[in-house]
């Protein structure tokens, strides 16, 4: 169902497809779509990223473009971050909340000039379409906007690791020494039309890039290709998940779900209430007010195991959360997670335990994220001359 809109219940295929079937990469059902979990080992796939540089095949998630005179007031409305305040050329890290202050996704929003860019999970992609049109229906009717679902005309790829910037350079035709961290320009890649950002979810310095969907596979393969004595490691689904894990970045049916709200997820920072009223704000309003109940917490086991999402938390005899998140670090080599606590067990160095069949495994509460990579401090551009 390559390039095809959802129909039928099939699992759906992205642009790159047949270049995971080439490499034998396990596929698995992510979200609606037939995507790799892993190449040759998720393990060296992680530590490959790390390391030097892996490339994702991200076309599952949701490219929604939002164009119209009235497409920044649609965006405002519909997220929790002040778009208003995001420059051209700029990228922000946004909710989507409901009406009850309930986290319907965690989306990246690109100002493209002309438009702006909604990215969203792939799983969440048709839910957000639909609440976008009841809002239209309802408080956005005077709006002149309009969402333009590119998903399946697009693919996206991911360029990440310390040694993506030297690499991609010789792939694209835009400087990229001076491009900042959540910076977003238009190029080529291998001579086709490109939309490259600084962004990603694995931790480390790295690129994202949207191109059409015919494009993708000859674009795919010349980003596999060895360059600088660097040879680029396919990456699935697996590493992306250890990757982000490390980092201490959210997943959406982990850390974050309806069930969520920001404030309790440690997202209050994207939440910007006083930019006025939008989709979920008095709720939000009311939760900023009441404090959190419960809040998401990293914690390392101090002995053997591996937590995975949903073993119980304890605190001594009694249970007090579960776990969202948990995997041996492939970095690291030893147990992380994170887990929802009361707020008054959340502070770090705190000792919990996870239970791990049956047994209560000792813990301790850290900071985030687990792990944390020296990227490369981004030059300014040069003053321009007089």
């Amino acid at each position: 169902m390559t390039g095809t809109a959802d129909s039928g219940g099939a699992l759906l295929r992205t642009a790159l497809y047949s270049k995971h079937l080439a490499a034998n990469a396990r596929m698995v059902d992510f979200g609606g779509w037939d995507m790799p979990i892993q190449y040759g080992g998720i393990r060296a796939e992680h530590l490959a990223v790390r390391a030097g540089v892996g490339v994702f095949d991200l076309s599952h998630m949701g490219r929604l473009y939002v164009r119209g005179a009235d497409a920044l007031g649609l965006v405002q409305w519909l997220t929790t971050n002040d778009a208003g305040r995001l420059a051209e050329g700029r990228a922000q890290y946004s909710l989507i909340c409901g009406e009850r202050g309930q986290i319907l996704d965690d989306i990246i929003v690109y100002n493209l000039g002309t438009e702006l860019l909604l990215v969203v999970n792939a799983s969440n992609r048709l839910k957000i379409l639909a609440w976008i049109e009841e809002q239209q229906a309802g408080p956005l009717a005077a709006l002149n906007a309009y969402i333009d679902d590119a998903t399946f005309e697009t693919a996206m790829i991911g360029f990440q690791g310390p040694q993506s910037e030297r690499l991609l350079q010789e792939v694209v035709d835009v400087p990229l020494e001076h491009l900042r961290y959540y910076a977003v320009v238009h190029g080529n890649a291998a001579g086709h039309p490109a939309l490259i950002a600084r962004t990603g979810y694995t931790g480390e310095d790295g690129f994202e890039l949207i191109v059409s969907a015919e494009a993708g596979p000859a674009i795919w393969d010349t980003l596999l290709e060895p360059r600088g004595g660097i040879q680029p490691m396919a990456a699935g689904l697996g590493a992306r998940d250890t990757l982000r894990l490390e980092a201490g970045m959210p997943l959406y049916g982990h850390e974050i779900d309806e069930n969520a709200n920001p404030y309790e997820a440690g997202l209050g920072r994207v939440v910007k209430l006083a930019k006025g009223d939008f989709a979920g704000s008095e709720a939000l309003t009311a939760c900023a007010d009441k404090g959190d109940q419960r809040r998401l917490i990293a914690f390392e086991l101090t002995a053997g195991g591996v937590p995975r999402q949903g073993y119980p938390v304890r605190n001594g005899e009694v249970v007090i959360g579960s776990v969202t998140s948990g995997n041996v670090s492939p970095s690291l080599g030893t147990p992380i997670g994170m887990a929802y606590v009361p707020a008054s067990l959340a502070e770090p160095g705190t000792e919990i335990a996870i239970e791990i069949r049956g047994k209560a495994i000792p813990a301790r509460i850290v900071t985030l994220p687990f792990y944390s990579h020296k990227t490369r401090k981004i030059a300014a551009p040069p003053a321009p001359r007089s």
